[in-house]
């Protein structure tokens, strides 16, 4: 078995769905003699901001001198991005092995593709022996794969809808997946809520005897104008630089600091060392400018606010939109905050996912008083908003993180020849 064979054993689990439960990862990890029992895990849910929340956490947590594995979703260009021991992808060789000792060891399983990984990505931290690992969710929380193991730390992002045929349809039922991760007696960190959800947490927290830190009450930071200053209960660093931009990227970054806050001893906090790696701080295909294009994931109306929010302080208008929306997605809640920035659409379907109807999402923009065209592929849409861009005219590429990957590449390219 080499790496492209194993890719294509990995994405046809892909045809078993996505199936919420538990089973089938704890069998594989007692098959495997449950590697996740030696590993110190931070456990992240929530709807928007957990990758980099995540990439913020282990970004600190390796500048301050500790060997550290990451585990997110999806990938933008390379299935070996999902797993990464000290920010570095794990070597394809490593996901041949992986696959082929996993599947032996659990051949009368039949996992899904996420259940797969995640068994893959602890196995390989346990492997490695890192001090701290990161664990994103994939979907919801209370059923997730990465739901089997006992943490050191919890931390929940802001909770939005989406997600609702598997969630459920109100934010109080997302917010009862997202809060199946506390854990008995376990630290919860949580980031600012709309009301509903902040109840919810707050129930099951004190349930579960869970400690809870909430983001404006136990820790903050400071808004513009204000420089980005971050205040917990005893760490304080005033004017950092960060290497994401948004202002609501100082909430996720505060979230990891309130966390490192609460894993390790006063002593051990260099701020000098934090302030370092906050500013070199990056994740790639959220509000990435690649020359003069912007790259964001926003696949919710949650997280267009947050584009638009952007847009906004930094007086973006006039933009040419690159454009397409996964199908089981809120279509108008994500286009219409970025309508008010945009001058015409490029719309065109995802390559390897259902997606929302380019024409649809034309027609949708024309009732907002926005033209635009339609394209049988996204290549070409990007391409023909090059070519008519007015000089200086910004390109944005938006609407989804698969539309970011389709795409990213091509903007990298697309740069070095002046775009």
């Amino acid at each position: 078995m080499d790496y492209s064979s194993s890719l294509d054993y990995l994405y046809a689990l892909q045809h078993f769905g996505i199936k919420l439960g538990l089973e089938n990862t704890r069998r594989l990890l007692e098959s495997l003699d449950n590697p996740q029992r030696k590993l110190r895990i931070v456990h992240i849910a929530g709807t928007n901001g957990k990758g980099s929340t995540a990439a913020a956490l282990e970004q600190v947590l390796r500048s301050l001198g500790f060997s550290t594995g990451l585990y997110t979703s999806p990938h933008l260009h390379s299935f070996t991005e999902r797993i990464r021991i000290n920010n570095r992808s794990i070597s394809e060789a490593e996901v041949v092995r992986q696959t082929q000792e996993i599947r032996a060891c659990g051949a009368e399983i039949i996992p899904t593709f996420f259940e797969f990984t995640t068994v893959m990505a602890l196995r390989v931290f346990a492997e490695q022996k890192v001090d701290w690992v990161i664990l994103e969710t994939g979907l919801g929380g209370r059923l997730d794969s990465t739901n089997v193991v006992c943490p050191a730390l919890c931390i929940i992002t802001p909770v939005a809808l989406d997600h609702a045929a598997h969630l459920g349809e109100t934010l109080t039922l997302i917010a009862r997946e997202k809060a199946g991760i506390i854990k008995d007696a376990v630290q919860l960190i949580c980031a600012r809520q709309q009301p509903e959800v902040a109840e919810v947490l707050r129930q099951v927290a004190q349930h579960k005897q869970a400690p809870l830190l909430l983001a404006g009450r136990d820790f903050s930071w400071d808004l513009p104008p204000l420089p980005f200053g971050f205040h917990g209960r005893s760490l304080e660093i005033p004017e950092l630089e960060s290497g994401l931009p948004g202002v609501y990227q100082r909430e996720n970054i505060s979230l990891a600091l309130a966390a490192v806050e609460q894993l390790l001893p006063a002593e051990l906090l260099d701020l000098k060392l934090i302030r370092g790696a906050v500013a070199e701080l990056r994740w790639p295909g959220r509000l990435e400018w690649v020359g003069d294009i912007l790259l964001d994931g926003a696949h919710n109306p949650h997280a267009a606010l947050g584009l638009a929010e952007f847009l906004a302080q930094e007086n973006l208008q006039g933009l040419l939109w690159v454009v397409a929306v996964k199908g089981d997605k809120d279509v108008t809640g994500i286009l219409t905050p970025l309508f008010p920035h945009v001058e015409q659409v490029f719309s065109a379907p995802l390559k390897a996912e259902p997606s929302a109807s380019a024409p649809n999402i034309l027609e949708i923009a024309r009732q907002n008083g926005v033209s635009g065209e339609v394209f049988c592929n996204l290549e070409d849409a990007l391409m023909k908003a090059i070519r008519v861009r007015k000089s200086g005219q910004k390109i944005l590429v938006a609407g989804s993180l698969f539309l970011v990957a389709q795409l990213r590449e091509q903007c990298l390219h697309l740069s070095g020849v002046g775009i």
